[in-house]
Order: C-alpha cells, then structure tokens, then sequence
C-alpha cells in the first residue's frame, strides 16, 4: 500500500499499484490478459517502466507471442521505454503531455510545448516529423494530432513513419481502451478491490486469484454469447435458486 495517482479519482490516493499487459486482436474484437505485475519498489526496486519493459521482453523472448505494435498512455512514453519498444523491432503508438517539449523545425528553433505546435491542413491529415527533446539527435519519431476519446485533442506520436492518415491512428489507439475496459470488469466482477488483508503474500494471492476469475468469466462469456456481467450475476442467481429453492430470481440485467 503507497500513497500514488489514481487517473479515477483524479487524485493522490492510498492503494496497489498494478502495471497490466493486456493482449488485443481488433479483427476478433476481443482481448486477452497476458501478463500483470504489482507496482512495489521499496520491495523490488523497480519502477513501472522496469516491469513494462520486463514484460515486453517476456512476451518477445519467452513465451514468443506474435505482436505488431504496443500501445500505451503517456505516463510510459519515455525515452527508455520507447527505445526498448524499437530494438525488438516493434512499433508504437502514445499519445505526449501537452507540456512535452518537442521540435519539428530541424534544429531552427528552440523546442516547444507540444500543444503550441503550428499544423498546417496536409499535417493535420498526414502527421509531422519531430524530435522529443532528450531524444538522439538524428532520432525522429511521427507526431499526429487527433481527437481523444474524451473529445478532446490528444497527441500520438508513433515510431511507424510508413503510417499517414491520422484517422488511421485514432483507430489504432481505440485499441488501448480496451485495458481501460479490463481494468473496469476485473475491478467489477472479482472483488480485486476488497481484500481486507494487510499481509503481502496474502494480498499478492487475492490480486493473482482476482486475474484467474476474470479470465475464467471471459471466456465462458465468449463460449455463451453473453457480457461477462451476465456470466456473474446470471450464475449468482442460480446458485441462490438452488439453495433457496425457488423457480426464478429476476436479476434485471439488459
């Protein structure tokens, strides 16, 4: 338990960090749970980049999972991180702080926030060619600007140079909510946030439990054709119709 930001509560809050690598096929429609790890460096030493980059790495040189790109929110759009991304040949997509400083004008000018670049109309379409500051000198990555899903402007940068049509990379980075999506049903449907323990193996089993019930509920909700809620609450109320002997319990689910 330490004191860290929480995107939900807007806010500084006491809780478990935990960095999550979630797998998605977009022509299926459908994503998987591949690897998760608990944020704790007064235990380990590691920060949240070290666990992606260990998990990155798994995925690559362990369990050989065949992957095109990584996507990931603008906490993890380090030099580091993105650096490891390109030496295993992969492709991402990120979107930047507003307060990021960049450079698209070669070394003409000073670097800027990157929510005061200029755009012209074949930019806004095609994307623009910067340098991040602290980046090497000859190191370019592709900036786009598009509309978030908050409808409100977010700006993707992505080592895909080959890529120019920015709704292409707003359809790309709908993908990420998909963790998003994980991290609301998982929170949801097992309970991950009630574990009254203070023990840490105790509370590492609960999370590690949690990640197998979500698993398990996802795929039934596949093979059934029904929404993971429906999985739970659906076999809630049989459970209580067998034991309380009665024909139908209405759950009202839609």
């Amino acid at each position: 338990m330490r004191r860290q930001y929480s995107g939900n509560a807007q806010g500084v809050i006491n809780g478990i960090g935990v960095v999550t690598c979630v797998y998605v096929n977009p022509q299926e429609d459908r994503f998987w749970l591949i690897d998760y790890r608990i944020y704790d460096p007064q235990g380990d030493g590691k920060t949240k980049w070290d666990h992606l980059k260990d998990m990155l790495s798994g995925l690559v040189y362990q369990k050989r999972l065949p992957f095109t790109g990584v996507l990931m929110d603008s906490g993890y759009a380090t030099k580091t991180v993105m650096r490891h991304i390109e030496q295993m040949q992969k492709t991402y997509y990120c979107p930047l702080k507003t307060n990021r400083r960049v450079d698209d004008s070669a070394g003409t000018t000073p670097y800027q926030r990157v929510d005061s670049l200029t755009w012209t109309k074949a930019q806004r379409k095609q994307g623009k060619s910067i340098k991040i500051r602290g980046f090497p000198k000859d190191h370019k990555v592709k900036l786009f600007r598009v509309a978030s899903a908050a409808r409100r402007t977010a700006y993707v940068v992505t080592n895909d140079h080959a890529q120019n049509d920015s709704s292409g990379v707003q359809q790309v980075c709908h993908q990420r909510w998909k963790i998003e999506q994980f991290h609301r049903e998982v929170k949801q449907v097992t309970g991950l946030e009630k574990c009254q323990c203070r023990l840490a193996r105790i509370v590492r089993n609960h999370i590690g439990c949690a990640m197998l019930v979500w698993i398990r509920l996802e795929q039934v909700a596949y093979q059934t054709g029904q929404t993971i809620y429906q999985v739970k609450y659906r076999g809630v109320a049989d459970f209580l119709r067998q034991q309380l002997k009665v024909p139908h319990i209405p759950m009202g689910i839609a």
